[in-house]
């Protein structure tokens, strides 16, 4: 990775005191300059840096390279966040392979180490040796902190000296996939460092094999971020990070980015860290490991289910337009054959329900307005036409006006146009083309929430609707199952007649109730045309 001067020299004016505090490191102020917790003798003052014990001193980017391990690009990219300059495709540096280093045969420098310099509790040691998450490696013996992603195959690493306060992560390593321990629970603890990470099982261990465990590495989210887009259940997120200005403000920054349905909480530790907490219990009044709780958001209160109980539902008996073939407050829907007389019955039943005429078997109903909405026939010299031969009252019959804005069945204009006309019938011919262009008649979760939401139209406001539907052109099936479009639109109406011609009489047609959810199937009838 190629890097300009001008990047160069970014880079090595950064302050070193704000670099180690993001990297939640601890500075202890020491007359004009700071002195690093983690090396006694080494100062930072601005951008420069001296290790005392070793009368050695330099600036930012050589400081990355001594104490972090890492290369001259790695430095650079690492102080500034800028990715190299002025590079071709053929110049890029491949991506350093990961490769776990080297186990020991034994681990007894690690466990040592984590035990008696860490406090940590050694049958939790072992427990994470036996896992493979934690080893001791061959050359240095560093204690190895391992990372895998969801199949078990290790993706990072972060060593930790045995004997030094060295550490880093291994070159190649995925800090999206850090040290952790998974639970069943629904419970994320998330932390700074893999030994903050045990020192707090250590100090709260029970029942924590149900609950998860997350070291980042730093105060970076993506590790956090990974974990919550593979875990859903998640629902609480303590943010475990240091007890200081960076690991404040990171867990400000972390929580602004997890999802709004998590509930997320701050814990400070009583002293700078986890592991300060643990070896220093015994100073601490009353064992009050936790210094603060803070609520940074609280898990949203899930809304109980909207519950009807019987007893308390009102019993209601059904009005009828016509008994038992079309019910008040319903659908009803007529299927038939293109041409064998749907829409002739259609302006029958409109005219019967403004002139006093009723139709065979039906009570003589005072006149009332009523909705004729079609797609198919003109007004002026159709239906006008047929409902004046119907001897309908026309004063009676009303369409809404859908020239400019085409009507479809989740119209909010239906449920208008019924109020406001005081309604009581409402006719769509045929129902296919009001369904609306975006939604495919085949597909059932597309048709089921419309004929719902047209059903409670009829329901509240007391209107019969009444809906033409074509067969298709299938043989050899029910009548019930050759309506176009999904078997949704049938199973939604309370009322299904259907309407044919005899063969051996052109002019006869019979009615045939097909469907009745609300009283016993009515008789068949026969009418003619003209």
């Amino acid at each position: 990775m190629n890097y300009t001067q001008a990047q160069i020299d970014r880079a090595n004016a950064v302050s070193l005191e704000d670099f180690l505090r993001t990297q939640g490191e601890t500075l202890i102020k020491s007359g004009r300059e700071y002195r690093w917790k983690e090396h006694d003798s080494l100062t930072v003052r601005g951008n420069k840096w001296f290790r005392h014990s070793q009368s050695k001193g330099g600036y930012p980017i050589d400081f990355v390279m001594e104490f972090y391990g890492k290369s001259f690009p790695e430095a650079v990219q690492l102080l500034t966040g800028e990715s190299g300059e002025g590079q071709t495709e053929a110049s890029t540096t491949p991506p350093t392979a990961f490769h776990l280093p080297l186990h020991n045969r034994t681990a007894d420098r690690a466990i040592q180490y984590l035990c008696e310099s860490r406090g940590l509790n050694k049958t939790l040691v072992e427990a994470f040796l036996l896992s493979g998450d934690i080893y001791e490696d061959a050359k240095r013996h560093n204690v190895v902190f391992v990372g895998r992603d969801r199949s078990g195959t290790p993706r990072y690493a972060h060593v930790r000296g045995t004997a030094d306060p060295f550490r880093q992560d291994i070159a190649g390593s995925d800090k999206s996939y850090p040290f952790r321990y998974e639970g069943n629970g629904n419970q994320l603890f998330v932390f700074e460092a893999p030994i903050d990470l045990l020192s707090f099982i250590c100090l709260y261990p029970q029942d924590w094999q149900t609950r998860s465990y997350l070291a980042l590495g730093g105060v970076s989210g993506k590790a956090l971020d990974r974990f919550l887009s593979e875990r859903k259940d998640a629902r609480k997120v303590f943010l475990c990070l240091d007890s200081d200005t960076a690991g404040s403000e990171a867990c400000s920054r972390l929580a602004q980015d997890i999802p709004s349905e998590i509930a997320v909480i701050r814990l400070v530790p009583a002293r700078k860290d986890w592991n300060d907490v643990l070896r220093q219990q015994g100073d601490i009044p009353s064992r009050k490991f936790i210094a603060e709780t803070i609520t940074l958001r609280e898990l949203p209160t899930a809304q109980p289910v909207p519950m009807l109980r019987m007893a308390d539902v009102e019993l209601t008996s059904v009005d009828w337009l016509w008994f038992p073939y079309i019910p008040f407050g319903k659908l009803t829907i007529i299927q038939g054959n293109p041409g064998e007389g749907k829409t002739y019955f259609a302006m029958r039943l409109a005219a019967a329900c403004t002139n006093r005429k009723p139709l065979p078997g039906m009570e003589t109903l005072e006149p009332f307005n009523i909705i004729y909405q079609t797609a198919e026939d003109g007004l002026g010299d159709t239906v006008k036409p047929r409902l004046m031969e119907a001897n309908a009252d026309l004063e009676r019959v009303l369409v809404i006006d859908d020239r400019d804005t085409p009507l479809t069945l989740a119209d909010e204009r239906i449920a208008r146009a019924i109020r406001e006309n005081n309604a009581r019938l409402v006719i769509i011919d045929p129902v296919q083309a009001f369904l609306g262009a975006d939604v495919d008649m085949n597909r059932a979760n597309e048709v089921r929430p419309i004929f719902r939401s047209l059903g409670d139209i009829a329901q509240a406001t007391g209107c019969a609707i009444v809906l033409i539907g074509h067969l298709n052109k299938a043989t050899g099936t029910q009548s019930t199952y050759r309506g176009l479009g999904s078997i949704d639109i049938t199973a939604a109406v309370r009322s299904l007649l259907f309407i044919g011609k005899l063969k051996d009489s052109p002019t006869t047609r019979v009615l045939i109730h097909e469907k009745s959810s609300l009283a016993p199937p009515g008789q068949s009838l026969a009418f003619s045309l003209g």
